[in-house]
């Protein structure tokens, strides 16, 4: 039979049974030694959105230090507790995406991490309490694995030995600083897990200099970036469940999380439709190769700003939900939501700005919401006002960006 009749009947063709029998070949291999990836219209695996479903509870984590101290020291925790997991993740990210082999190994290696996740998850409201050496171990686990995974590929493909030796001592260095801060009192020890952090992050910065490193894979990076965006816009979904549950389901409370979830889903909108597109079309455009000008690098870092606002916007519209039948809300709950509503601004302006190189259409969406969120979150105003008044804000920006886009003042790719 030809491949055209086989087609026409529905049996698979030659080349189709040949492909599926290699697919077979692989899978049954429980060890396969790891390449640089470079599928075409590679995707996130299942192994990775498991991984993820760690990340969800160490996010919650994070929400819970903020939500007992709203204060400024509160906040500074919160935010380097959650730049700490957001990096753990990020680092592993940058590994899977050019060396996920799916092999046992692999697989073995990334739920070992994963447990080393559960475990700063289930601390990280007590990094100055009782439980602080469990968060140390968890981060450490999370290093010891990403330097296993490079000293396999430094093993197996010397030609990337040059372009990940800053991954592998950069891990390397900061698993040290972690690990000897479990002898070193408060807080003496914040200083070394800043230093290992630090250390830690300077490896990518390094290797996109090294000529010839092996190179990211444009298509999968920035899903996996959106799809932790879509895990911290989880967290404001949650805390309008939490908030009507705790709010008794009055009519204030109600109202408020109407607006939160409004809000909510604008900032999902404003992110994949608008400023995430955006940022994905540099990348896609630039392709695999190195980019002096540090592309990846900045693309990759901004998301840190993001994540700490959504998650922070999570803790305000809970809050907000929770006293939506009082005349007012707290100061510092205001001043987290605005705080974490602008910030978002902020960051998803300058990521469109910087990567689509078009600054003006960047000022004017995200950019003039900027200082309408702070001027709300400065008003004493009650919760489902106020968060009715910020998700006008996000939505009428929504509707300007698509504009834009229509006028092709913005130019997008779909995350």
């Amino acid at each position: 039979m030809s491949t055209e009749q086989s087609t026409e009947t529905g049996g698979p063709s030659p080349e189709d049974r040949a492909r599926l029998d290699e697919e077979d070949r692989e899978e049954r291999e429980l060890v396969r030694e790891p390449d640089v990836n470079q599928e075409t219209n590679r995707s996130a695996t299942r192994l990775e959105l498991f991984f993820d479903l760690a990340f969800v509870l160490f996010v919650a984590g994070c929400a819970d230090v903020l939500s007992k101290d709203e204060t400024i020291i509160g906040g500074v925790r919160f935010a380097a507790v959650l730049a700490v997991g957001w990096w753990a993740w990020a680092s592993t990210t940058l590994y899977a995406n050019r060396f996920d082999t799916d092999d046992a190994i692999f697989r073995l290696l990334t739920l070992i991490g994963m447990g080393g996740v559960i475990a700063m998850a289930a601390s990280a409201d007590q990094v100055d309490g009782a439980a602080w050496r469990w968060f140390v171990l968890g981060y450490v686990t999370l290093r010891l694995v990403l330097v296993a995974g490079y000293l396999r590929v430094w093993r197996n493909l010397p030609e990337t030995r040059r372009g990940i030796r800053p991954y592998l001592y950069g891990h390397a260095a900061g698993a040290a600083f972690w690990l000897v801060s479990l002898m070193v009192a408060a807080p003496g020890r914040y200083v070394l897990w800043a230093v290992g952090v630090l250390v830690d992050v300077l490896g990518p910065a390094l290797a996109a200099r090294v000529p010839d490193a092996p190179p990211l894979h444009m298509e999968h990076l920035p899903e996996r970036f959106g799809l932790f965006v879509i895990l911290l816009l989880g967290e404001s979904v949650a805390a309008t469940v939490h908030g009507l549950h705790d709010g008794k389901w009055t009519g204030g409370a109600v109202a408020t999380a109407t607006a939160a979830f409004l809000l909510a889903a604008a900032l999902w909108w404003s992110y994949f439709d608008l400023s995430g597109g955006a940022a994905k079309r540099r990348l896609v455009q630039e392709g695999g190769e190195r980019v002096r000008e540090g592309v990846h690098d900045f693309y990759v870092y901004a998301h840190l700003p993001v994540a700490i606002s959504l998650a922070a916007v999570a803790v305000g519209l809970e809050q907000a939900i929770k006293h939506g039948a009082d005349g007012h809300l707290g100061t510092g709950a205001r001043v987290i939501l605005g705080a974490g509503v602008a910030g978002y601004l902020l960051s998803t302006a300058v990521i469109q700005g910087v990567l689509s190189q078009r600054y003006r259409p960047a000022l004017i969406w995200p950019g003039l919401g900027i200082p309408a969120v702070v001027v709300i979150a400065t008003l004493d105003l009650a919760p489902p006002v106020l968060v009715g008044l910020c998700a006008a804000v996000v939505v009428i920006g929504v509707v300007v960006g698509i504009r834009q886009h229509r006028h092709g003042e913005i130019k997008v790719a779909k995350v």
